[in-house]
């Protein structure tokens, strides 16, 4: 189970000019905002974009300085994969040390969209034994059961992160994740396409 919201993508504008400036050919700029206040790249820019987008990195820098920020909830096991992009990447986190014994455990805290019936039920006694340690640790603060909250908790608990990335950075994801065996990362990349000019400057999508 992953969930993406709270979506906000910035910095185009400033991004596109940026890419004009090799060539000081801001005159030939394009872009204008709507009446709902996007940025939408004109014919010139969007086809500068794409040319840029397919010349490679060293070409398409401009792709850098444009800003996505969006609230991550996902399971710790995918977490795990995405913590490999380390390069122009930001998060903050709901934490796990300080914030484990302030609410009940659900099923719903974690990600059990895939198990099998048998293992569904045997979960839900895992997280029973998870309450009843969390209940103790509430009363009587012993550190032995925070321990043992700490290294019960499964892999399959979801946290929450408000990330910060950028277009570049999910070029590297989408292409090294999209036919990836978790859903997860489908979901993910599938989020990647509905950026603003997802499809054209990062999944590098032809007409």
């Amino acid at each position: 189970m992953i969930k993406l919201e709270r979506t906000s993508v910035m910095n185009l504008e400033n991004a596109m000019r940026g890419a004009r400036n090799p060539l000081n050919s801001w005159a030939r700029s394009d872009s204008y905002y709507d009446e709902n206040h996007n940025y939408i790249l004109g014919p010139n820019d969007l086809d500068l974009a794409k040319r840029l987008r397919r010349a490679g990195s060293d070409h398409r820098k401009f792709l850098r300085q444009v800003f996505v920020s969006v609230d991550i909830t996902a399971p710790i096991y995918w977490w795990k994969e995405y913590d490999t992009y380390k390069v122009a990447t930001t998060a903050n986190s709901t934490s796990t040390m300080h914030k484990i014994h302030s609410k009940p455990f659900e099923l719903e805290d974690f990600s059990c969209d895939h198990m099998t019936p048998d293992t569904l039920e045997f979960m839900k006694t895992v997280i029973e034994r998870l309450e009843q340690i969390r209940l103790r640790f509430a009363a009587e603060k012993q550190k032995e059961d925070w321990y043992d909250l700490i290294q019960l908790l499964p892999s399959s608990y979801n946290q929450m992160r408000t990330c910060s990335l950028n277009y570049e950075t999910l070029i590297n994801i989408y292409h090294a994740r999209k036919n990836h065996k978790l859903q997860e990362w489908h979901t993910f990349c599938g989020w990647i396409e509905t950026l603003p000019y997802g499809k054209e400057l990062i999944v590098c999508q032809e007409d």
